[in-house]
């Protein structure tokens, strides 16, 4: 006997409607016809799939194990049944981006809308704004296709693509009297004196800006986490603290405009930036061709080096460098 799609379908609906005669009846075929298939998946695999009461069915162990790898071949079969029916048209769809908050990859937001809807004017482009840990959770559960996000670290459940490194600096108020000449590099250490506004401690930038601090050995002074960054922008402007953010978006925020930014260094404090897809769901047509997009305006970005970008090769080359 071989296993079909066919039979894969009716275990899936029996399981999801907790009754063989329910399940008959969405499916529209005969009780007894519903019960002969899955007999002839236990006798395949060898193992009872099924554990009959009188409250209804339920999946064994090993029942639940194949409803799970069913679900994920009936989607496949599913998605391969639509990119072949639109393989001679236009590709078509939706396909849903997730862009990290204080990140440089607010910039690719604007180009890859234009970019989609040229190439692409069927594909509808969902973008979603929002903290990296939140947006990998999404990906993971095969509710969002990718995001951009902050962290090269494994994360369980979706793979890391590094794709650039961006230089953190210091953003104070117009005129804070913080170190010396204004504009200059400051060592990590005059951050100690600091009143500093940062995002919670849930957001991969808060995460990687104090390890950095704690490997420096200094202690944080944070006065405020702030997540939005127009709220971040006003209260840096008037005076409640300073901030740490990419280079990037101090640059591109049109607020911080006359504010104090300056490198930080001793060490220098970097982020990397990485793409993240899920490690076990197929991606749609319409996600491949928006992955593909989205990688190009990336490159165009690194080529022009705004703000210290580099891309995550040349940032470890460099790094190494003695």
């Amino acid at each position: 006997m071989s296993v079909d799609f066919k039979k894969l379908k009716s275990f899936v609906k029996v399981v999801d409607a907790g009754s063989v005669s329910r399940a008959a009846g969405m499916l529209r075929t005969a009780q007894p016809a519903l019960s002969q298939q899955i007999a002839a998946l236990e006798s395949h695999f060898k193992h009872k799939l099924l554990i009959r009461s009188n409250h209804g069915i339920a999946p064994t162990e090993a029942g639940l194990i194949l409803y799970r790898h069913a679900q994920l071949l009936l989607k496949q079969v599913e998605q391969a049944r639509i990119d072949i029916e639109q393989s001679s048209r236009s590709v078509a769809g939706r396909v849903s981006i997730g862009l990290a908050t204080y990140s440089a990859s607010s910039a690719l937001s604007l180009p890859l809308l234009k970019a989609m809807k040229t190439r692409y004017p069927d594909i509808v482009v969902h973008i979603n704004d929002s903290f990296g840990h939140v947006l990998s959770e999404l990906i993971m559960t095969g509710k969002m296709d990718m995001a951009v996000i902050y962290g090269s670290r494994p994360i369980k459940g979706v793979v890391l693509h590094p794709l650039f490194r961006e230089e953190l600096v210091l953003v104070s108020p117009p005129g804070a009297a913080i170190g010396t000449v204004e504009g200059e590099a400051l060592p990590l250490s005059a951050l100690a004196e600091v009143d500093l506004l940062l995002p919670s401690r849930g957001h991969f930038l808060r995460q990687m800006i104090d390890e950095s601090l704690a490997r420096a050995r200094v202690a944080p002074r944070v006065s405020a986490e702030i997540e939005s960054v127009s709220s971040l922008v006003a209260a840096v402007m008037d005076g409640l603290g300073s901030t740490i953010l990419p280079g990037s978006v101090a640059a591109s925020a049109a607020g911080f405009r006359g504010a104090d930014v300056r490198p930080l260094i001793r060490p220098a404090m970097t982020a990397t930036v990485s793409l993240c897809v899920s490690d076990h769901l197929p991606m749609s047509e319409p996600a491949i061709a928006a992955r593909s997009v989205l990688i190009e305006i990336v490159q165009a970005l690194i080529r022009e080096a705004p703000f210290g970008l580099k891309s995550a090769g040349e940032a470890e080359r460099s790094q190494a460098a003695p």
